[in-house]
């Protein structure tokens, strides 16, 4: 018979010995499941194995962080953003301290995206892309307020159509935002969020068949080949391939299921297939009011052959059968083209794409009556220089003549030299010579400038 003092003990022994055993099991299974992606880290990299708990100490925080331990492969972000400046919670939040993955992973800010439209004044723009003085460094309030992130126009020449609105203004964004400072009458002072919830039938129906599952940046992206992509920053600046699975070496990333980035890096070097994760994937029937997918291509169309040759493929992905197109616009890559000030805006709300977009053929090729305009890069031209500084692919230095835009926007990759202008592909690094339509005997009109115009003598025959 055991004493009312030795009940006690064994009491409060057995529940010592539960919480120890209890304790023991999840730190044993943690142990588990980290060890084992550093297991899979080095047989997939045939690197000597080191399986050990990994800290960093980032100096932007000062805190430990433990998310290597698991995320032993994940590439460094940037150049830009040192994961020994950053760390991790940084920009995603969450739990560094643990290593078992919920409880590190509660908190994350904007889920596995930090760079979302929903979380962007808070991550990317908190301290970082947003409140300067010189607003091209403004990154997060530009994308805010551009045409891929309101979508203002298709949204109002949709409602207008259909007599849901009395002009073609825009009234409504994908979401709601303001620019208390519109420097042109063109520019927006405002736009409403878009009622998700609407009475109008046109509304609900726009809402359900475009903007629920459309491109705009703030979008989640459709579940299929060519489709795939991030939101936000990251829905361009995030490489993701057309079957949407992992090229990296984090073992906590299935390499077989698609739907992830490529690797874990920002890049400026963005090249036309990102871009077609959103463009030229199809047509909207104005008349079903519906996304119509291009039939050539999956998830609608068969798959490309794998044997067939890169450039090949080109051809027929970037653009769709019924495109026309230039020599340059199948060689080049889009931002060649399109400028940083054109994709992510200049920090003021556009109605619509023609408003916004600005880039010509004359700005490269000049005009029967003129060549096209040149600027010595000089101190004061730090956008320019801070761009090629994070592209891989081309330089820029203080003496350089490259060519500008009408907006006055500098395209540091097209150069002048010798009195011949040359493009250096910020994808590839490849030089292309540009000829002036000057001495060339060709017969435009100089203000029919649009592409559609070139086409009709420079098509390209697939």
């Amino acid at each position: 018979m055991f004493t009312t003092l030795q009940r006690k003990i064994l009491f409060v022994t057995g529940v010592a010995l539960l919480i120890g055993a209890t304790a023991f099991a999840v730190w044993q299974s943690g142990q588990v499941e980290w060890q084992t992606y550093q297991q899979q880290y080095f047989a997939q990299t045939a690197r000597p194995a080191d399986i050990r708990v990994r800290q960093i100490v980032p100096k932007m925080t000062g805190q430990p962080e433990l998310c290597t331990t698991c995320h032993i492969g994940l590439a460094e972000i940037s150049a830009s953003h040192p994961v020994e400046v950053f760390g991790c919670t940084t920009c995603h939040g969450g739990n560094g301290l643990s290593l078992e993955a919920a409880q590190a992973h509660a908190g994350l800010v904007g889920g596995k995206n930090p760079a979302d439209m929903s979380v962007l004044a808070q991550t990317c723009g908190e301290g970082c892309h947003a409140g300067h003085a010189q607003p091209d460094l403004n990154h997060a309030t530009r994308v805010q307020r551009s045409v891929q992130g309101t979508y203002a126009g298709a949204i109002a020449a949709v409602r207008f159509a259909f007599g849901a609105q009395a002009d073609p203004a825009p009234l409504f964004g994908v979401y709601g935002v303001s620019d208390p400072a519109p420097a042109a009458p063109h520019h927006l002072p405002e736009l409403a969020p878009f009622p998700h919830n609407p009475d109008h039938p046109v509304d609900r129906q726009f809402a359900q068949n475009c903007l629920d599952s459309g491109c705009h940046l703030s979008a989640e992206a459709r579940a299929a080949p060519y489709f795939y992509r991030a939101t936000g920053c990251a829905a361009c600046h995030v490489i993701y391939e057309d079957d949407g699975l992992y090229r990296g070496d984090d073992p906590t990333i299935p390499r077989n299921e698609p739907g992830h980035m490529s690797r874990h890096q920002f890049t400026t070097a963005i090249p036309f297939y990102q871009c077609n994760h959103c463009h030229n994937r199809g047509n909207y029937s104005l008349r079903q009011m519906e996304f119509v997918l291009r039939d050539d291509l999956p998830p609608t169309g068969p798959p490309l052959s794998a044997q067939m040759p890169p450039e090949g493929r080109r051809l027929i992905e970037y653009y769709q059968p019924i495109g026309q197109f230039t020599l340059c616009e199948w060689e080049l890559d889009c931002i060649e083209c399109h400028t940083a000030q054109e994709a992510m805006g200049d920090g003021h709300i556009y109605p619509d794409q023609r408003e916004m977009q600005y880039t010509q053929c004359r700005t490269c090729h000049g005009t029967a009556e003129q060549l096209p305009d040149v600027v010595t890069v000089s101190a004061e031209h730090q956008s320019a220089l801070r761009a090629a500084r994070l592209n891989p692919n081309y330089s820029l230095e203080i003496g350089d003549r490259v060519l500008v835009t009408e907006r006055g926007e500098l395209l540091g990759n097209v150069k002048v030299e010798n009195d011949q202008v040359t493009l250096t592909s910020k994808v590839s690094g490849q030089s292309y010579p540009v000829n002036p339509v000057l001495g060339s005997g060709c017969q435009q009109n100089v203000e029919q400038q649009e592409s559609r115009y070139c086409h009709e003598c420079h098509a390209y025959q697939r």
